[in-house]
């Protein structure tokens, strides 16, 4: 099934005066965020060499080199070394990210939220809007989820609004669907992904082996950007339940069957049984 919205707006393709883009890594930008990539003054990445992986670090670096965008500002902090994939399900959120057992990785990843702050605060000074990854860190990757939690620990000090897209993976689609009922935004976007510049970015990034996601990726025709205020605006706030996400473990050209990637997120009252 595909949702319909009512008089969704487009509006994400113009240019944008004092707009953001930031993501965990480089290829990033191209998946979850590439409605805006095009149109953003500056595009951050926060993460560079791979844990323990000089060749990827390397291919990772020369690829960033490579990218046809404008106003990168790459942070470039190594990677913690974070099992991402043993905390997706249901990952214990914390003000650095998520919660990580091993002591070693936790000091790392708790290191980075403060060095993406010390980064981000001057790369984001004078932006009015920041794209970045959304609170479930899309299909459950700490990392994301980690740099979510820096742009928004910046918001009231600098004074943006946050948009983040509503891509969804299907191992952590439980966590999200109980996220969602103390999850709010404020404006809610349908806007067609740029997939002649997400294939241009990608094929720079294969090109120097430093592109992580599968090789039949499908880009939706739309998605939705939701954004989430300063506490100090007056916008009306709408919880995240009742909404559409798509489904990542479904946007392929192989293999078949093909499902629509669309799947709604349930209201609490429906899951109680007491509406229809």
């Amino acid at each position: 099934m595909t949702p319909s919205w009512d008089g969704g707006d487009d509006g994400m393709s113009a240019q944008q005066p004092l707009s953001a883009v930031v993501v965990a890594h480089p290829d990033d930008e191209a998946l979850w965020l590439s409605s805006v990539v095009a149109s953003v003054k500056r595009i951050v990445f926060g993460f560079g060499d791979v844990w323990d992986k000089p060749q990827r670090s390397e291919a990772r670096r020369k690829a960033v080199a490579a990218l046809p965008l404008r106003g990168i500002v790459n942070l470039a902090i190594g990677e913690s070394g974070v099992k991402w994939q043993s905390y997706l399900a249901k990952p214990q959120l914390t003000p650095w990210g998520v919660q990580i057992l091993e002591p070693a990785v936790r000091e790392r990843y708790q290191s980075n939220h403060a060095q993406l702050l010390e980064g981000l605060r001057p790369a984001l000074a004078g932006c009015t809007d920041v794209y970045t990854h959304n609170p479930w860190g899309e299909y459950g990757h700490a990392e994301h989820i980690q740099v979510y939690s820096a742009v928004t620990a910046l918001q009231e000090e600098l004074g943006f609004t946050v948009w983040f897209s509503n891509y969804v993976g299907p191992r952590n689609w439980i966590f999200v669907r109980g996220l969602a009922q103390r999850l709010n935004w404020a404006q809610r976007r349908v806007v067609k992904p740029d997939i002649v510049t997400a294939r241009a970015l990608m094929r720079v990034y294969r090109h120097h082996g430093a592109w992580t996601w599968n090789s039949g990726h499908r880009w939706p025709a739309q998605e939705i950007m939701y954004s989430q205020p300063p506490t100090s605006s007056a916008d009306a706030l709408h919880l995240l339940s009742g909404e559409w996400l798509l489904d990542v473990g479904r946007l392929r050209w192989w293999p078949a069957p093909w499902r629509s990637p669309w799947r709604r997120l349930s209201h609490p009252e429906e899951a109680l049984g007491t509406t229809v």
